[in-house]
């Protein structure tokens, strides 16, 4: 059962394909890749975070970080006081930054000079993905979803007794006071993608009843436009843009190099999957795919983490980290870095996830392009990632919607 989905405005209206202008502004990537001999603790790259100009990437030997574009790094590992070398996810914010490692959640907040770990409250410490937002910190981990409300010092862990599709949990995302965690069918376990819009108290479980082709999800990303759900056992790319209401999978039938998917990001119309066998790009909501491997310059095929950040495409591979400039179609400038969405009917506000944030009343509003309509951001000042507000065309047949930084 899925709870029911809040409105405000209009009826809902169509959502066609992510767009043409992306499509035409996007080029062919082209990576370089970083390893060891460049100064990287270990070529097995599991998670990369960009933070100003600092690169943050997580190895199996420890934290490597570099100031000036990868051309020299800094390690850290145990010996500087993190609780493991074994890095699946890093966040950073100015000169704080939360390590999650196999024996806990290691936080710096003087740049990496120091370090401390707390497992309070932790049922199990193997960290397999982190996600943060100010203080709070969610730590996908072998034995439950951990978050923390007060910088890593303190946990509370939500489980399958209370209300997770498995204790092993890959992934984790949250986005406008509601949380993702990405269940594995190890254990017996049920599987999917559960979600949660009052702080744990109640999950809400999308799986192959709900149009995923696999219960076995491992990765998930969220933002104003959708949400991206990618599974293992060839259960594909999953993604909703109604809030779970409905669902659309994309699997190797859609052009996708493998249908196993490990990472997945979207940005500016483009969605990015990672696989076991390359990277898979669509610039067009996932009708065609353009794939990418060790001849385009990946480190390795297999694709454990994708970033995009400053015109740059970051994956984390266990060859190594790859970069990529993302370079406009000559003669298609000036629209690089908006997306867009094909609209049919009038103006609404987005949708939140049941019992999310309260909306802020004192944040920047949001206007209609045409008529005006404003709505208002939810509280979450915190959050490390830019915000990005939607605004949508209402005119009767207009066709596009672009995101608008405020």
């Amino acid at each position: 059962m899925h709870r029911p989905r809040s409105t405000i405005g209009s009826a809902l209206v169509s959502v066609t394909t992510l767009t043409a202008m992306a499509s035409s502004t996007y080029a062919s990537l082209t990576f370089t890749n970083y390893t060891a001999a460049d100064g990287l603790l270990d070529d097995d790259v599991q998670w990369v975070h960009v933070d100003g100009s600092t690169i943050y990437v997580g190895t199996n030997g420890g934290l490597s970080t570099s100031s000036n574009g990868g051309a020299t790094w800094t390690g850290y590992t145990t010996a500087d006081g993190l609780a493991n070398n074994d890095i699946e996810g890093i966040y950073a914010s100015g000169s704080t930054i939360y390590a999650g490692t196999a024996a806990g959640v290691s936080v710096s907040s003087d740049g990496g000079a120091n370090w401390t770990t707390s497992t309070t409250g932790m049922s199990n410490t193997i960290v397999r993905n982190l996600y943060a937002s100010g203080e709070s910190i969610y730590a996908a981990t072998e034995g439950g979803l951990s978050v923390s409300s007060d910088g890593g010092q303190n946990w509370t862990t939500f489980t399958q007794s209370d209300g997770l599709a498995g204790d092993f949990i890959r992934g984790v995302y949250a986005h406008d006071g509601t949380m993702y965690a990405a269940c594995r069918t190890i254990g017996g376990a049920p599987g999917g993608l559960s979600v949660s819009g009052d702080g744990g108290a109640n999950w809400t479980t999308y799986d192959t009843t709900d149009g995923f082709a696999s219960n076995d999800v491992v990765s998930v990303f969220v933002n104003d436009i959708a949400i991206y759900a990618g599974s293992r056992s060839g259960g594909g790319l999953s993604v909703s843009s109604d809030d779970g209401g409905s669902w659309t999978t994309y699997t190797t039938a859609d052009g996708i190099i493998q249908s196993s998917i490990q990472a997945v990001y979207e940005q500016d119309g483009v969605i990015y999957a990672g696989t076991s066998s390359g990277l898979s790009v669509s610039t067009d909501g996932g009708t065609t795919w353009t794939n990418y491997t060790t001849a385009d310059g990946l480190g390795d095929n297999d694709v454990e983490g994708i970033l995009v950040s400053g015109g740059r495409v970051y994956l984390s591979t266990k060859g190594g980290l790859s970069i990529a400039n993302i370079a406009a179609v000559p003669g298609a400038a000036g629209v690089t870095g908006l997306a867009t969405l094909g609209l049919v009917g009038s103006c609404r506000r987005r949708r939140r996830h049941p019992a999310a944030a309260p909306w802020d009343s004192a944040a920047p509003p949001l206007r209609c392009l045409h008529h005006g309509v404003r709505t208002r951001r939810p509280i979450g000042a915190g959050d490390l990632r830019p915000t990005l507000a939607r605004t949508r065309s209402c005119s009767p047949g207009s066709s596009m919607s672009a995101l608008v930084r405020h």
